[in-house]
This record gives structure tokens, C-alpha cells and sequence, in this order.
């Protein structure tokens, strides 16, 4: 056996020390770790260990854990990526063919340039073309595209989501954990909503790392803080993303779901995707890192694009989401365990991850969820 590879098992060993630790730690302290396994709903136990040591003063030791793991196993350089470009099934949603939602929808929006594949790279059949995912009324909902990240990771695509918020509406659920109970919201999908949803997407990192706040239904659960980047839901369903001007949300606001700075400001990419500072974007394994990242812009049009995929740095999430033509973004979840885009068959919200690489189930919001999330469902079917 040679040093590296005894040097590789050494911190294989250590990685799984450090697991039976926190563990150990939860049994003893009280028993919470088997409540948070027992209650972990579709999350892996992996997941589900992590999330508790973070909510339980053991960031660090996750934080050590993670990196540890990502130098072994860091995400391939070059190759292809496997099978091409995913062509998605479209799928119908059902809304009003009458009334004020979508008497003024037509023509509706005109369909994004497509995305820019990295400079020095022979696009892939299909890659940065936008494609039909979900039809409202004969008309395009949303569309779906996909593009390689960097000229390193040729082997892995980010799926960029556009969609149209005059026939789509978007709803923020609080989790049970992350940020906590909210009066008059729901932490899974329920009622009428889960006979319509039509996609729900993560949310942002837990509170205590997000350097913003969370207000929802009137209710300030964190403080909002001025300046953070903000995702901005509105009781009629509409989304945008700015950076918190101070005070008391205005009137019309049904929630306000704050994380770090904002990654794009005003057609701008933020010049710290870059820094060398972990705390610009988060502690876990830093900007730098190539790992699942999420994130959410809106375009001059009002039209709203998400990313997600696999080796991404801050950076190349960023210029995933100014390709899509966002003006204003900002990160969402990091981390395969946390990060997705969920599509729904109706009826009987039947759901499929976007993507097959993607980890988390496809079923974690139909029944409680520790962290926060959105819900997409069909403007007007009053969801």
C-alpha cells in the first residue's frame, strides 16, 4: 500500500469518526438524532444527520466533514456527458380558458435567446436550446434548456427552468425546521394546491447561514435585513428578486425568503462570486467548490428562471442565470442532499425529478418538509 493511499483511508476514517461522533453526541444528549432519522421523511439518513448536527452548534464539524469528502471525491474533469441533452415529455396544465388571468396572457412573452454554451466548447446536439416543458391554454408555460457549466466539467449539464408568471403562480411553503411553523401556511403540498401544482424548486440555505430573514403572512420569523438578496412572493402569486430596500414589507406581500447578497444585480454579476471569503457564500466547502447549486433570477420580461445541476461554482451559476437573460439573482440551496426541480403529472401529483442525477426524492414535499420551498401551480386555478 502506498502513502497516498494510506493517506486517502486515513481520512476515509476519520470521516466516519466524526459521523458515529455526532451520532454518539445525539443519543447521549437526549435522543435527538434518532427523532431527526425517524423523522426524516424522504431525506437519506446521511442528510438527515447533517441537517440536525448544523441546527445543533456542529456546523463545523459538517463543514470539515464535507470537505473532506469533496477532496476525495471532487466531480470528474472532461469526458462527455452521458446519453446527450435530456428532450423532456411536455406536459399540459390545466387553467381557466376565461377571466382577467389570462384574457391579457396572450401572445405572451417571447421565447428567451438561447443559452450560451462556455466559451471554446463545440456545443452538443441541442445543448443551450429551449424546449417545451409544460403547455397552459396552447401556449408555452415553461421551457426547459440545458448547457455544460465550465470547459473543466464537460461531463455534467445544469438544467436552467424559464418560466411564464402570466400563466404560472408561484407560493412559498415554509419548512417545519427551516424557518419554523408559519400560521396560515403549510410545510408539504396539500388541499387544493396538490390537485393543480404543477413543479416546486428548493428554497435557501437554514436561517442561521442565509445573513437575511424570513417573513411570511404578516409575520417576521427572522428579521428581515436591508440590502440581502430576497425572493419576493406576492399574494396574487408574483415573484421577483431584489436586494431588501429596509422596512416592513407594502402591502400586497404574502412572503419574503432572504439569502446572502445577490448574485446578479441589475444585469451585473456580483464581482465576490469570486472571493476567496467562504462567508461572501456560504460556509460549506466555499464559492470555489464544484458542487449541486441552485438559484433563482427574473428576466427584464418578468419572466422567472431557476438553475440547478451539478458542478457548479458560484461563479458558474451566475453565468448560468445572466445566459438565461436574468437581471436580478441569487443562490438558492447547495449540495446534492437539498438542491432540485420537481414536475408534477395531475392528476394525482405524480412527481419526477427533472433530471435523473438529481438526489433528493421526487416525493419530499407531499408530505412535511423540514426546509422551506416553492410551489408552482396554474395561474387562476386558485391554488
Amino acid at each position: 500500500m502506498d502513502s497516498a493511499e494510506r493517506s486517502t483511508r486515513r481520512r476515509r476514517f476519520r470521516i466516519r469518526a466524526a459521523v458515529s461522533a455526532l451520532v454518539l453526541a445525539g443519543i447521549v444528549g437526549g435522543g435527538s438524532v434518532p427523532v431527526a432519522l425517524a423523522g426524516q421523511g424522504p431525506n437519506s439518513p446521511a442528510a438527515a444527520v447533517a441537517e440536525w448536527a448544523r441546527m445543533h452548534g456542529l456546523g463545523g464539524v459538517v463543514t470539515w466533514m464535507e470537505q473532506v469528502a469533496y477532496a476525495l471525491n471532487p466531480p470528474r474533469s472532461g469526458g462527455t456527458v452521458a446519453g446527450g441533452i435530456e428532450t423532456p415529455t411536455p406536459v399540459s396544465v390545466s387553467t381557466p380558458t376565461a377571466g382577467p388571468s389570462t384574457a391579457s396572457a396572450s401572445p405572451g412573452p417571447a421565447a428567451p435567446d438561447p443559452l450560451t454554451v462556455p466559451a471554446g466548447l463545440a456545443p452538443l446536439s441541442g445543448e443551450g436550446q429551449w424546449r417545451s416543458l409544460a403547455m397552459a391554454n396552447g401556449r408555452t408555460a415553461a421551457r426547459v434548456a440545458q448547457i455544460r457549466p465550465d470547459t473543466v466539467h464537460t461531463s455534467y449539464l445544469v438544467s436552467v427552468v424559464w418560466m411564464d408568471p402570466q400563466l404560472l403562480m408561484f407560493t412559498l411553503h415554509p419548512g417545519t425546521e427551516v424557518p419554523g411553523a408559519v400560521p396560515g401556511a403549510m410545510s408539504q403540498l396539500g388541499g387544493a394546491e396538490r390537485s393543480v401544482v404543477w413543479a416546486t424548486f428548493n428554497s435557501g440555505f437554514q436561517m442561521k447561514d442565509a445573513r437575511g430573514g424570513y417573513w411570511q403572512n404578516g409575520q417576521a420569523v427572522v428579521p428581515l435585513s436591508a440590502g440581502a438578496a430576497s425572493m419576493v412572493l406576492t399574494s396574487s402569486g408574483r415573484l421577483s428578486v431584489m436586494a431588501w430596500p429596509g422596512g416592513e414589507p407594502q402591502a400586497g406581500v404574502a412572503a419574503v425568503r432572504q439569502n446572502l447578497p445577490l448574485l446578479i444585480d441589475n444585469g451585473v454579476i456580483a464581482a465576490s462570486v469570486n472571493s476567496t471569503v467562504t462567508a461572501d457564500w456560504g460556509k460549506t466547502l466555499g464559492n470555489a467548490a464544484y458542487v449541486w447549486r441552485s438559484g433563482i433570477g427574473v428576466r427584464a420580461d418578468g419572466t422567472v428562471v431557476v438553475a440547478c445541476g451539478p458542478a457548479l461554482s458560484v461563479a458558474s451559476l451566475a453565468s448560468a442565470l445572466l445566459s438565461a437573460g436574468a437581471q436580478n439573482a441569487m443562490e438558492l440551496d447547495i449540495n446534492k442532499d437539498w438542491t432540485s426541480f420537481i414536475t408534477y403529472d395531475q392528476p394525482g401529483a405524480v412527481p419526477h425529478r427533472l433530471t435523473a442525477d438529481q438526489v433528493p426524492a421526487a416525493n419530499r414535499y407531499l408530505s412535511p418538509s423540514k426546509r422551506d420551498f416553492v410551489a408552482v401551480a396554474p395561474r387562476g386555478t386558485g391554488a
